[in-house]
């Protein structure tokens, strides 16, 4: 346990952000497994929809520096590819 001022203060400021940051993370991962859950089911209008929120998800972790910018790109291109397949099958 620390016992300099400061470094109690950082301790401090260092759970706040964890705690925040674990909400990021897990509301982009919960978006995105539901996308893809919908994208496996029959319908595209879901699947879009919910491929949509996981990018907005995605998009805002890494806005907060909780996911790499390049990270994030990866994802929404890996579901965006998935989703114009099955669009593609479905026409």
């Amino acid at each position: 346990m620390a016992n300099i001022k400061s470094q109690l203060k950082r301790n401090r400021q260092n759970e706040k952000r964890r705690v925040q940051n674990r909400v990021y993370r897990g509301s982009a991962r919960r978006a995105v497994v539901k996308a893809r859950q919908s994208l496996t089911s029959d319908s595209v209008e879901t699947a879009r929809t919910m491929t949509m929120e996981a990018i907005s998800q995605l998009d805002h972790a890494a806005q907060k520096g909780v996911l790499h910018k390049n990270n994030a790109s990866r994802r929404k291109g890996r579901l965006m590819k998935a989703l114009a397949a099955l669009e593609k099958a479905k026409a």
